[in-house]
C-alpha cells in the first residue's frame, strides 16, 4: 500500500534519540509523497519537524498498534524493526515484570536482578507436557521443547545459552538442567541429584565476581545430559572452554578471584583446615588485589559446605577433597612468595620465606629446589645446557605462570572426575546438550581472551543464521507457497579471516614458533598479509600494535600486547619437574597427561629420527587448542537440533527491573536478535491460520461474504482489502503476510469497529434523547393537567370562602352588638349592687364603732380602778414593813446589851438551849415561808406582766377586729348571698363526694387485690429471673467452656490431620520403596534373562512428570474413638456442675454396662457349666448303654449276624428304640411350640420396631419344624399325629396372640396416657415460653438474645436428661430380651443336636415301607469352604483374571470382597490361623499386583478400591466389636468371627485402600490433565466474546475450536463417567465425595496455574468464560447431589481469579474491593494476574503500575505463602469411615462365570 495511507494524521512513528535510542512521535498532518519534512509531536507535547533524506527518501519506522504491544513473540509484531523490538521488550520487562520473550526460535531472557517465584516445582509441572506456544515464554518451555523433540524425532538436542557477563547465562543453564532432572525419572539412584551437584562445584572453581556480575562464569562449558531408551537421565558429560587462568594471579579493582579461594579462607578455622595454615582473604596477594573480598548476601563459609556436600554427592571422597583443598591452599601461599632484586638481571628468595616453606610442604617438594628454579631457568643449545638467572619481573611472571598452570591442571582434573562420577553403566540412547558460553565482548582494551570469545560467537552466529534460514525455508515448503532466497548476513568472510590459512590464528601460531617472535613483529605481519586482502580487517590510525576486526555485531579493536605469551602459555619446565618429583599423589595425577604426551612424542620422534624438532612441536598453542575444541563443538551442535537462549543484561548498575535502552540495543545487535528480526521481516513474518484470521477479521466482512468454506471467505476478503497480492500468500493451513500488513488490517478493523461504535452511539443517543423528550412531554402534560385542576379548585374555594365570610360577618356583628348590650346592662346592675352594699356597710360600720367604743371605755375604766387599788395596797404594805423593821432594830439593840453582860448570859443560859433550838426551828420555818413568799411574789409578778401583755394584745386585736368588722359590715350583704349559693353547692359537692368515696373505696379494694396479685406474680417472676440468671450464668460458663473445648477439639483435629498426612507421607515412602525394590528385582531378573525392550515416549506424554503419588492415612475408627476419649477427658476437668454430673452419669452408665456384661458372662458361664454337666451325665449314660449293647452283641452274636427276635440284644435294642421314639416325639412337640412362639415373638418385635413397620405378620407363611423335616402327605401327617400337634400349636399361638393383643392394648393405653402427659407438659412449656417471650420483649436486644440462649440451653439440657432416661430404659429392655433370646436359641440348638442324634440312630433300622422324601431349602451359614492350597486358584480367578466391567454390571457390588470374607469366616470357624494369614496376605499381594499392572485403568482401580474398602468394612462389621455390631441385624451378628481378632489386618487393608485411592487420583489426574486447559481456558464456550490476537511464530496448539477439540461438555462427560463408574462399583458415598472434591481441586489448580503462566488468557472475556465454565461444574454437582462434598469450595481461587479479570481496576476503592474479594488468592497470584492482564480488544485498558503498587501496599501485611502456583499434586487426606453392609452373607450366591466351583457354601 502507498506510504500516504500509512503515514496519515495521528499515525505514530519512531524517531532516533541519543539517550533513549528511539522515542515515539505522532504525525500532526498527513504525509504526501515529495514532502521534505514530517510534522510530528512527541509524547511530552513537543512539536518537531523531521527532515527526510531526499536521496534515500527513507521514512521513520512506524509504531505497532497498542494491541500488539507486549506480545509473547516478537515475530507477532506487524512492524518488525529495532524500535518495535526494543519497545516490546521494555513494556514486558518494566511494566509487566516478564523477563522472558520469544523472538522466533530464540528465547530472550533479561536479567531481573531480583529473585522471582517462577522456578519452583509447580511451574515445572505446569510446563511439563505443554507445547511451546501454549504457555508464556520461559526457560522451562525451551527445555520442554528440547525434551519433547528428542523423544519424538529421535534426534539429539542442544540448548545454546549466550550473553555477556552478568546477563544470567549460568542461571538459565542451571534451570534448564534442573528441569531435565525433575521431569525425567532416572533408572539409577540419585543420578539427577548428581547431575545438579556438578553446578556448585563448577561455580566455586570457575566463577568469580566481576564489575558486571557477582557470579560470572569465567569459562565456557557444554554439558551433555544423557538419556536412555525411556528418556530417563542416565548421566552427564561436561566439556569446558577457555578458562580465564589470568584471574588466578590478577584481579581488577572491585573484582574477586575464583570463589573457592574465599571459601577456603572463610573455613580456615575448621580443624581439618588447620594444616593448610590459611587466614583471611586479605592476607594473600592473589585474593586481595580487587579489594572486594566480600559479596553482599553471600556467606562463603556456607557456600564451602555446599561445595563439600556436592563433592561427596558425586562420589569424591573426603581424602580427595582435602587433597584438592591442599593444592588450592598451596596456590594461595605461592602467590605470597616474595622475590627480591639482587641486580638488574638477578633475583633471589629468602631461605626462611614462610609462604614458600608452606607451599613446598603442602606440595611435598624440597624448598631449596623450588626457590632455585623460581629465580633461574635452564637454557639448552645443541651442544650444552646451562642455567641462567632471571630478573625479578621474569621470576614473578614465572611464579604466576606456575600458579596458573597448577590451577588449570586441577580444574581439568576435577572436570574429568565429575565426568567419571556422572558416567553411567547404562547405554546412552540420546542426549541434550546445554552450552553456557560467553557472549560477544568488547571493552576499552581487548586482548587475546576477547579475541577467542568473539571468534567463538562468530561461529555460533553463523550456525544460528543458517538454522533460522533453514526453518524459514522449511515453513514455506511445508505450506507450499512460492519463496525467494532471503538475503541474510553471512559472516563466513570474518571466520575465514580468523581461522583460514594465513589468517590471524595461523600467523599467531607461526610467530610463536619464531625464536625472536614478538607482538610487534606479529602485528606487522598482520598488516602486511591481511590489510589489503580482507575487508573485515583494519589498522587503527594511531597505533602500530593493534588491529580491528569487523565482527557481525560491531567493530572491535584488539591490542597485540600479550597475544604471543598467552598463546604460548609457557611455564618453566624445571619447576614442573620439581613438582613431578613430589610424593603428593594428586599432584602427580595432575601431570600424568604431560608425561603421556611426552612419551608418545618420544616414540614418534625416535621412529622418524627428528627428535629435537618434533619435540619442540608437540606442545599445542592455546589458539590451536581452542580452534580444535570449537570445531568439535560446532560438529556436535550441527548434529543436534539447536534451541537458543539469548541473555540480556538490562543495566550496568544491577538495578532490578530497570532497562537501559542503549545497553539493551548493543546486546540485541550482538546476540543476533535483530538479525533474526531482519530475516523474518524479509519474508512473511506474520502468519495466521484461516480460522484465526476469520475469527479476528470477520467484522470486515459483509453478510454475503460469509461462506461455509472459511478458507475461500478469507481469500475473498484479502483480495478485496489488499490489492497488492505480493503482500500476502495463501498456504495450505496459514496465510502469510509481509511486514506491516497486519497493522494495516488492524487499522481497518479498528476503523470499522470505530464506525460501528459511532453508529451505535448515534442510534443510542437518538433513542435516549427521544425517550427523554417523550418523557418530558408527558411530564409537561401531566403538570399542566394538575395545575389547571388546582387553579379551578382554588377558584371554587375562593367563592365558597367569600360567601362564608359574609355569613360570618353578619353573625359576628350581631353577636358583638348583643354582647355590648349585655355588658352594659350587667355593668349597671353591678354598679347599683355595689353602691347599695357600700351604703349598707357604711351604716353597719358606724353602729359597730359606737358599740366598740362603749366596750373599750368599760374595760379601760375597770383597769384604771384596779391600778389605783393596787398602788394603795402596795403603799400600805410598805409602810407596815418599815414600822416593823424599826421595832426589830430596837429589840435587837436591847438584846445585844443583855448579851454582853455575863450574869445575864448565865441567867439566860438556863433553858437557852431549848429556846435556841426552838428559835432555830422557827428561823428555818420563817426562811422557808420567806422563800415560798418570794417565789409566789415572782410568780405573781410574772403573771401580772403576762396579763398586761395579754390585755395590750387583746386591745390591739380588738382594734383590728373593729376595723375588720367595719370592712366586713360593708360586704355583709354580698357575702350573705354568696354564702347561700356556696351552701347550696356544698350540699351538691358533699353528695358527689360521698358517691366518689364509695366508688374510690370499691376501686381501692379492687386495686389492692390487683396489686396483691401483681406483687405475688412479681415475686414469682423475680424468683424465676433469679433462677434464670443463675442458669444463664451457668450456661454462659458452660458456653465458654464449650467454646474452649471446641477450640481444643479443632486443634486436636488439626493435629490429627497433620499426623494423618505425616503418616500418609511415611506410608507413601514405604510403599514407594517397596515398589522400587520390587521393580529393581524384576529388572534384575529381566536383565539376566533378556535385554530390555526400548519404549518410545508418546508425543502426548513427552514430559510427564515422574513424581510418585504420596500416600495418605485414612482415619480409622480406633483413632477417632481415642481422640474422642482424649477430648472428653480434657473437657471434663473444666466443666461446670451440670456437665460434670452428666459426665459422671455417663461414667456410671458405662460402669453399669460393664457390670451387666460381667453378669451376663457369669450367667452364660453358669448355664454352660450346667449344660456341660448335663451333657457329661447323658454321655456317661449313653456310654454305659453302648457298653451293655456291645457286651450283649459280643456274647451272643459273634459272627455279626442281626439279632433274632426275642433274643436279649433284640430286646435291648427294641427298648432303646421305643424310648428314643418317645423322647423324639416329646422333643418334636416342644420344638414345635417353642419355634412357633419364638417366631411370633420375633415377628411382633420387628413389627413394633421402627425397622419393621412395613412387615406384615402372616402366620401361614411361617414353616413349622415338622414341615421342614417331613413330607406334606396328609396321611403320613395323620398317622404320625402331627396334625393334632399342629392344631395344638395353633391354639397355643392364638392364645399367645390374644395375650399379645391385650398387651398391645395396654401398651397403647399407656402410650396414650404418656401422650396426654406430654401434651399437657407442652402446653405448660408453651405458656411459660409465652411469658418468657413477653418478658424478653421488654428487655434490650442484647439481653433478649442472651435470655433466649439461656432458655434454649436449659431446654436442651432437660431434653438430654429425658433422652438419657429413655435410653437407659431401652437398654434394660434390650438386655432382658437378649437374655431370653439366648436362652431360647440355646434350647433350640440343644434340641436340634439331640434330634439329629436320634435321627442318626434311627437310620440303623431302615423303614419297612417307602417314604416320600422332598429336598428342603437349605439354611446357609454365610461361609465358603475351600481346601488347603486353593488360595492361589481363588485369587487368580477372583482378583487377577477378573474383569471389573462384567462384575460391576451383572452382580452384587463388592462381590469379590464378600467371597473373600466368607472364605476368611470358614478359616476362622475351623480355627486355622495359617489359612487366615495366607488368604489375607495373598489377597493383599494380588490386589497390589493388579494395581501395579493396570494402575492406569480407572475402572480397575476404582473397582478394587471399592472392594478393598468393602473387605475392610466386613472385617470391622463382623469382628464382634460392639461398636460395629450395633449396625448389624441379628443374623449378621451370628456371622461374626469367633476365634481370631483381625484388627491389625483392618489397618493393613486401610493402608492398602489409601494406596489404591492415591493411584486412583493419579490415574484420574492423568486422564483429566489433557482436558482441563483446553476445556476450561482455551475452548470458546460463549462464541464471539473473545477475539484472537496474532501469536507469532509459535502458534498455540489448541487455542481455537476445531473438529475434535476438547470442550466443556467433554470434561463434564468424563467427570460423569468417573462418577457413574464409582457408583456402579459400590464405592462408599463418602469416598466418592472425597474423590469428586479432589477432581475439582485438580481442575482449579491446573486451570489457575495455566492462567498465571499465559498472558494471552488474562483478559475480561476470558474471565467471563471461566465463570461460565465454573457455573457448569457447579450445576454438575447439583445434578448429582454432591454440593455438600466440599468440591465447590475448592473452586474458590479460580472464581476469584475470574472476577479479578472482570472487575474495575482503576481507583483506590477498586483496589480495596479487590483485596476484600480475593481472599483465596495469594498476593503473588493477585499481582501476577493484574500484571498479565492484556486487552484483547481496543477498548480495554491495561492495568497501570501505580494500581499494582497500591494493591501490593494493601496486601503487604497479609500473612500467607509467597508461592505463585497452586500445588496441583496436592492430595487431600483421605478418611475411610465405617460403612456397614446390609447384605446378609447367607444370601450371597457365587456366579458360575467366576469359575469358583471348588468353593462350597456351608
Amino acid at each position: 500500500m502507498a506510504a500516504a495511507e500509512l503515514y496519515s494524521k495521528y499515525a505514530r512513528v519512531w524517531l532516533p534519540d541519543a539517550a533513549e535510542v528511539w522515542k515515539s512521535a505522532e504525525l500532526t498532518k498527513d504525509y504526501t509523497p515529495g514532502d521534505q519534512t514530517l510534522s510530528l509531536q512527541l509524547e511530552d507535547g513537543t512539536k518537531v519537524e523531521h527532515k527526510i533524506d531526499p536521496r534515500t527518501n527513507n521514512l521513520p519506522p512506524l509504531r505497532n498498534p497498542d494491541i500488539l504491544v507486549g506480545e509473547n513473540d516478537l515475530t507477532a509484531l506487524s512492524y518488525l524493526h529495532e524500535p518495535a523490538v526494543l519497545h516490546n521488550l521494555k513494556v514486558r520487562f518494566m511494566d509487566s515484570k516478564l523477563i522472558y520473550t520469544y523472538c522466533g526460535i530464540v528465547l530472550v531472557a533479561i536479567n531481573p536482578y531480583e529473585r522471582l517465584p517462577i522456578y519452583d516445582a509447580g511451574i515445572i509441572n505446569a510446563y511439563s507436557g505443554q507445547n511451546m506456544g501454549d504457555m508464556d515464554p520461559h526457560i522451562f518451555a525451551v527445555a520442554e521443547e528440547a525434551y519433547k523433540q528428542m523423544a519424538r524425532d529421535e534426534r539429539n538436542q542442544s540448548i545454546i545459552v549466550s550473553g555477556e557477563s552478568g546477563a544470567g547465562k549460568t542461571v538459565s543453564a542451571k534451570y534448564a538442567m534442573r528441569y531435565f532432572a525433575t521431569v525425567s525419572s532416572s533408572g539409577e539412584a540419585n543420578v539427577e541429584e548428581r547431575v545438579l551437584a556438578s553446578s556448585p562445584i563448577m561455580e566455586a572453581l570457575g566463577n568469580a565476581k566481576t564489575t558486571r556480575n557477582d557470579n560470572s562464569s569465567r569459562f565456557g562449558k557444554y554439558i551433555e545430559i544423557g538419556f536412555d531408551t525411556k528418556y530417563c537421565i542416565t548421566g552427564a558429560n561436561m566439556r569446558t572452554y577457555l578458562l580465564e587462568k589470568s584471574r588466578v594471579v590478577f584481579q581488577a579493582h572491585g573484582e574477586r578471584n575464583y570463589h573457592i579461594f574465599y571459601q577456603l579462607c572463610a573455613s580456615s578455622h575448621l580443624p581439618e583446615f588447620k594444616a593448610f595454615r590459611l587466614g583471611c582473604a586479605d592476607d594473600f596477594h592473589c585474593t586481595n588485589q580487587g579489594q572486594s573480598p566480600v559479596i553482599d548476601g553471600v556467606d562463603d563459609a556456607k557456600e564451602m559446605c555446599n561445595t563439600r556436600r556436592s563433592f561427596s554427592l558425586l562420589g569424591i571422597g573426603e581424602s580427595d577433597q582435602m587433597e584438592i583443598y591442599q593444592i588450592l591452599s598451596a596456590i594461595l601461599h605461592l602467590s605470597n612468595v616474595e622475590v627480591k632484586d639482587q641486580s638488574a638481571d638477578r633475583c633471589s628468595i629468602k631461605q626462611d620465606d614462610v609462604h614458600l616453606m608452606v607451599f613446598c610442604d603442602l606440595m611435598g617438594v624440597p624448598c631449596e629446589e623450588m626457590a632455585h628454579w623460581l629465580c633461574h631457568r635452564k637454557l639448552k643449545t645443541t651442544t650444552e645446557t646451562f642455567v641462567k638467572p632471571v630478573p625479578k619481573m621474569n621470576a614473578i611472571y614465572g611464579r604466576d605462570a606456575l600458579a596458573k598452570h597448577i590451577y588449570a591442571r586441577l580444574f581439568s582434573w576435577i572436570v574429568d572426575s565429575i565426568n567419571s562420577a556422572l558416567k553411567s553403566a547404562v547405554k546412552q540412547h540420546s542426549f541434550i546438550g546445554v552450552l553456557d558460553i560467553y557472549g560477544f565482548e568488547t571493552f576499552d582494551i581487548n586482548s587475546f581472551e576477547q579475541f577467542c570469545i568473539n571468534y567463538a560467537n562468530e561461529k555460533l552466529q553463523q550456525q544460528f543464521n543458517l538454522h533460522v534460514f533453514k526453518l524459514e525455508q522449511e515453513e514455506y515448503m511445508k505450506e507450499e507457497i512460492p519463496w525467494t532466497l532471503i538475503d541474510f548476513y553471512d559472516n563466513q568472510p570474518c571466520i575465514n579471516l580468523i581461522e583460514a590459512k594465513l589468517g590471524v590464528l595461523d600467523l599467531l601460531d607461526e610467530e610463536c614458533k619464531m625464536p625472536k617472535g614478538s607482538d610487534e613483529t606479529w602485528a606487522q605481519k598482520l598488516y602486511n598479509t591481511l590489510l589489503k586482502q580482507n575487508a573485515h580487517f583494519e589498522k587503527p590510525r594511531l597505533s602500530n600494535r593493534a588491529f580491528i576486526i569487523h565482527h557481525f555485531a560491531d567493530k572491535v579493536e584488539y591490542q597485540c600486547v600479550g597475544f604471543l605469551e598467552k598463546n604460548k602459555d609457557t611455564v618453566n619446565e624445571e619447576q614442573i619437574n620439581v613438582l613431578k618429583n613430589s610424593k603428593f599423589d594428586l599432584l602427580l595425577k595432575l601431570f600424568e597427561d604431560d608425561e603421556k604426551a611426552a612419551n608418545s612424542s618420544n616414540k614418534l620422534t625416535s621412529s622418524i629420527g627428528r627428535a629435537g624438532s618434533a619435540k619442540k612441536d608437540t606442545k599445542k598453542t592455546v589458539g590451536l587448542q581452542f580452534r580444535q575444541s570449537l570445531h568439535l563443538l560446532m560438529e556436535t551442535l550441527n548434529a543436534t537440533t539447536p534451541h537458543y537462549v539469548r541473555c540480556i543484561k538490562p543495566n550496568d548498575h544491577k538495578a532490578p527491573f530497570t532497562l537501559d535502552p542503549v545497553r539493551a540495543v548493543q546486546q540485541l545487535r550482538a546476540c543476533g536478535i535483530l538479525e533474526t528480526i531482519r530475516i523474518s521481516a524479509a519474508g512473511f513474518p506474520s502468519r495466521w491460520t484461516y480460522q484465526e484470521f476469520f475469527s479476528r477479521y470477520r467484522v470486515l466482512m459483509k453478510q454475503k461474504d460469509l461462506l461455509p468454506d472459511r478458507k475461500q471467505a478469507c481469500k475473498n476478503l484479502l483480495e478485496k482489502l489488499i490489492k497488492n497480492q505480493e503482500k500476502y500468500q495463501f498456504g495450505k493451513n496459514k496465510i502469510f503476510f509481509r511486514a506491516g500488513q497486519v497493522a494495516f488490517l488492524e487499522k481497518l478493523r479498528s476503523d470499522k469497529l470505530r464506525t460501528a461504535c459511532v453508529c451505535i452511539q448515534k442510534t443510542i443517543r437518538c433513542w435516549l434523547e427521544r425517550k427523554k423528550y417523550l418523557r418530558m412531554r408527558e411530564s409537561a402534560i401531566t403538570i399542566q393537567k394538575h395545575v389547571r385542576g388546582h387553579q379551578a379548585r382554588c377558584y371554587a374555594k375562593f367563592l365558597q370562602q367569600t360567601r362564608a365570610a359574609i355569613i360570618i360577618q353578619r353573625n359576628v356583628r350581631m353577636w358583638s352588638k348583643r354582647k355590648l348590650y349585655q355588658q352594659q346592662r350587667s355593668a349597671a346592675i353591678t354598679v347599683q349592687c355595689f353602691w347599695r352594699a357600700h351604703m349598707a356597710r357604711k351604716q353597719y360600720y358606724k353602729l359597730m364603732y359606737e358599740k366598740k367604743a362603749q366596750v373599750i371605755q368599760k374595760w379601760v375604766r375597770g383597769w384604771l380602778a384596779r391600778q389605783h387599788y393596787k398602788r394603795i395596797l402596795a403603799a400600805i404594805i410598805l409602810l407596815q414593813s418599815c414600822v416593823r423593821r424599826m421595832r426589830a432594830k430596837r429589840e435587837l439593840k436591847k438584846l445585844k446589851v443583855e448579851a454582853r453582860s455575863v450574869e445575864h448570859f448565865k441567867k439566860l443560859n438556863i433553858g437557852m438551849e431549848n429556846k435556841i433550838m426552838q428559835l432555830q426551828h422557827k428561823i428555818n420555818e420563817q426562811q422557808k415561808e420567806n422563800r415560798e413568799l418570794s417565789e409566789k411574789l415572782s410568780v405573781m409578778e410574772k403573771a401580772q406582766t403576762m396579763e398586761i401583755e395579754r390585755q395590750s394584745s387583746e386591745i390591739e386585736n380588738l382594734r383590728r377586729s373593729e376595723q375588720e368588722a367595719r370592712a366586713k359590715a360593708e360586704t355583709l350583704p354580698s357575702l350573705l348571698e354568696q354564702l347561700s349559693f356556696l351552701q347550696h353547692e356544698l350540699e351538691n359537692t358533699r353528695r358527689e363526694k360521698e358517691d366518689l368515696e364509695e366508688q374510690t373505696k370499691v376501686y381501692k379494694e379492687q386495686t389492692e387485690q390487683v396489686v396483691d396479685e401483681l406483687n405475688t406474680k412479681n415475686n414469682l417472676l423475680k424468683n424465676d429471673v433469679d433462677e434464670l440468671n443463675k442458669h444463664i450464668i451457668e450456661q454462659a460458663q458452660q458456653l465458654t467452656e464449650i467454646q474452649t473445648n471446641v477450640e481444643n477439639t479443632k486443634q486436636l483435629e488439626q493435629d490429627l490431620t497433620e499426623e494423618r498426612s505425616r503418616y500418609q507421607s511415611l506410608l507413601s515412602e514405604h510403599l514407594h520403596l517397596e515398589e522400587r525394590h520390587r521393580d529393581l528385582k524384576e529388572q534384575m531378573d529381566l536383565n539376566t534373562t533378556s535385554s530390555k525392550s526400548s519404549l518410545k515416549r508418546t508425543d502426548s506424554n513427552y514430559s510427564s512428570n515422574s513424581s510418585e503419588f504420596s500416600q495418605s492415612l485414612g482415619s480409622t475408627e480406633g483413632e477417632d474413638s481415642s481422640v474422642q476419649t482424649e477430648d472428653e477427658t480434657q473437657t471434663a476437668v473444666d466443666l461446670p456442675v451440670l456437665l460434670k454430673l452428666q459426665r459422671r452419669m455417663k461414667e456410671l452408665e458405662q460402669e453399669k454396662q460393664s457390670l451387666w456384661q460381667q453378669l451376663d458372662k457369669r450367667e452364660e458361664d453358669q448355664q454352660e457349666k450346667a449344660k456341660r454337666q448335663e451333657l457329661e451325665s447323658e454321655n456317661k449314660k449313653l456310654k454305659q448303654d453302648l457298653n451293655e449293647l456291645r457286651k450283649s452283641l459280643t456274647n451272643e452274636n459273634s459272627d455279626l449276624v442281626p439279632p433274632a427276635p426275642g433274643s436279649l440284644p433284640y430286646k435291648v435294642l427294641l427298648e432303646q428304640l421305643n424310648s428314643s421314639t418317645e423322647e423324639l416325639e416329646m422333643r418334636k412337640e416342644e420344638v414345635l411350640l417353642l419355634r412357633s412362639h419364638l417366631v411370633r415373638q420375633e415377628a411382633l418385635k420387628h413389627k413394633d420396631s421402627a425397622l419393621g413397620e412395613g412387615v406384615k405378620l402372616d402366620l401361614s407363611e411361617i414353616p413349622s419344624y415338622q414341615d421342614v423335616h417331613k413330607s406334606t402327605d396328609i396321611h403320613t401327617l395323620n398317622e404320625d399325629g402331627e396334625l393334632w400337634l399342629a392344631y395344638e400349636g395353633l391354639k397355643e399361638t392364638n392364645r399367645l396372640l390374644e395375650c399379645q393383643m391385650h398387651e398391645q392394648e395396654r401398651a397403647h393405653n399407656e402410650r396414650y396416657m404418656k401422650l396426654v402427659e406430654e401434651m399437657n407438659k407442652l402446653k405448660d412449656e408453651k405458656e411459660q415460653q409465652q411469658k418468657m417471650l413477653a418478658q424478653s420483649l421488654l428487655l434490650p436486644e442484647d439481653a433478649r438474645i442472651e435470655a433466649t440462649l439461656k432458655l434454649e440451653i436449659t431446654r436442651l439440657t432437660r431434653e438430654n436428661l429425658e433422652l438419657l432416661e429413655q435410653q437407659e430404659k431401652q437398654d434394660k429392655t434390650i438386655r432382658k430380651l437378649k437374655k431370653q433370646l439366648k436362652l431360647y436359641m440355646k434350647k433350640v440348638e440343644d434340641f436340634e443336636v439331640s434330634t439329629e442324634q436320634e435321627n442318626r440312630r434311627s437310620v440303623v433300622s431302615p423303614p419297612g415301607r417307602a417314604v416320600n422324601i422332598t429336598r428342603k431349602e437349605k439354611e446357609y451359614q454365610g461361609m465358603l469352604e475351600y481346601k488347603q492350597g486353593d488360595e492361589s486358584r481363588l485369587l487368580k480367578n477372583l482378583v487377577i483374571d477378573l474383569k471389573p466391567r462384567g462384575v460391576a454390571v451383572s452382580f452384587t457390588p463388592g462381590l469379590p470382597a464378600y467371597i473373600i470374607f466368607m472364605c476368611v469366616r470358614y478359616a476362622d470357624i475351623v480355627n486355622d490361623d495359617q489359612r487366615v494369614s495366607t488368604l489375607l496376605n495373598s489377597t493383599i499381594s494380588s490386589i497390589k499386583g493388579v494395581i501395579k499392572r493396570r494402575g492406569n485403568d480407572f475402572e480397575v482401580v476404582s473397582f478394587w478400591l471399592a472392594n478393598t474398602c468393602r473387605l475392610m468394612h466386613c472385617l470391622k462389621q463382623y469382628s464382634g466389636d460392639e461398636v460395629f455390631m450395633v449396625h448389624n441385624t441379628a443374623k449378621q451378628n451370628e456371622h461374626c468371627l469367633t476365634n481370631f481378632e483381625l484388627s491389625e489386618y483392618q489397618q493393613v487393608f486401610g493402608d492398602l485402600a489409601i494406596q489404591i485411592y492415591r493411584q486412583l487420583i493419579k490415574c484420574m489426574e492423568d486422564i483429566l490433565q489433557p482436558l482441563i486447559v483446553s476445556s476450561m481456558l482455551e475452548h470458546e464456550t460463549i462464541q464471539g466474546v473473545l477475539g484472537s490476537k496474532p501469536t507469532g511464530l509459535r502458534k498455540r496448539s489448541t487455542s481455537f475450536s476445531e473438529e475434535g477439540a476438547v470442550t466443556m461438555e467433554v470434561l463434564l462427560q468424563r467427570l460423569g463417567l468417573f462418577h457413574t463408574t464409582m457408583s456402579q462399583h459400590g464405592m462408599d458415598s463418602d469416598l466418592v465425595k472425597q474423590v469428586v472434591k479432589q477432581q475439582f481441586y485438580i481442575i482449579c489448580a491446573v486451570t489457575l496455574n495455566h492462567l498465571l503462566l499465559r498472558k494471552d488468557m488474562c483478559s475480561w472475556g476470558k474471565g467471563l468464560q471461566i465463570r461460565y465454565n465454573v457455573w457448569q461444574l457447579e450445576e454438575w454437582l447439583a445434578e448429582r447431589e454432591l454440593t455438600d462434598c466440599g468440591a465447590k469450595e475448592t473452586l474458590e481461587p479460580l472464581i476469584q481469579a475470574a472476577q479479578l479479570l472482570q472487575i474495575k481496576k482503576k481507583t483506590e476503592a477498586d483496589a480495596q474491593a479487590i483485596c476484600n474479594m480475593c481472599t483465596a488468592l495469594t498476593t503473588a497470584q493477585i499481582v501476577k494476574v493484574l500484571t498479565l492482564y492484556t486487552p484483547v480488544i481496543e477498548f480495554e485498558e491495561r492495568v497501570s503500575p501505580s494500581f499494582i503498587t497500591t494493591i501490593k501496599n494493601l496486601l503487604k501485611d497479609r500473612a500467607e505463602s509467597s508461592t505463585l502456583m497452586m500445588d496441583a499434586k496436592k492430595i487431600f487426606t483421605v478418611t475411610l469411615p465405617f460403612t456397614p453392609s446390609s447384605v446378609a452373607l447367607d444370601t450371597i450366591q457365587i456366579p458360575s462365570s467366576l469359575n469358583l466351583g471348588f468353593l462350597t457354601r456351608i
